[in-house]
């Protein structure tokens, strides 16, 4: 990062083509960039993760300003994107790469991350755990250039997918 004053987030949570547009045309947003995480193999293709054996997540990689749009925002923002209480994916995704994770660049990156989970928890919002794992932020291999702003060049699509999927019924009725 060129800019000093920018920091990264990378979330997971389920399928990155419905994690960009939350985040994507927010103030303080420089780059929302679909991507894996947090997997053993290098230079992991779609196809690789898609079969659940690179441990990688689906994630976005976001460049902010946090003087702009600050991390607890961006945490305010992930939480109500997800079911944080599906260990076995998101909605219709099913699979590793679907699980939901915080990857955090820096001890105070990890503590809010921490006290969101803690405070999502206590709120009873919800009846089963919270699973969302918060893990050290790993190497992070953009997606393919067709994955990239899906919701912008397939608008379609994309309406399709949110609705198919569940997640926007589920968005609806939870948070």
């Amino acid at each position: 990062m060129k800019d000093k004053n920018l920091e990264q987030a990378t979330f997971a949570g389920g399928c990155f083509w419905c994690m960009v547009k939350p985040f994507d045309e927010q103030p303080g947003i420089h780059q929302v960039v679909s991507g894996y995480s947090g997997g053993h193999v290098k230079n992991p293709t779609y196809e690789e993760v898609c079969t659940g054996k690179t441990g990688h997540y689906e994630v976005v990689q976001i460049t902010f300003d946090p003087e702009v749009f600050p991390y607890e925002e961006l945490l305010a923002l992930y939480w109500p994107q997800t079911d944080p209480t599906d260990e076995g994916g998101q909605f219709f995704d099913r699979g590793p790469q679907y699980r939901t994770a915080i990857f955090y660049h820096n001890d105070r990156q990890k503590a809010m991350a921490e006290q969101s989970k803690l405070d999502l928890e206590k709120s009873g919002r919800f009846n089963k755990p919270i699973v969302t794992q918060i893990l050290p932020a790993a190497t992070f291999y953009p997606a393919e250039a067709y994955h990239q702003h899906f919701y912008k060049k397939n608008p379609d699509r994309y309406k399709e997918e949110r609705a198919e999927s569940g997640r926007n019924q589920f968005i609806q009725k939870n948070w």
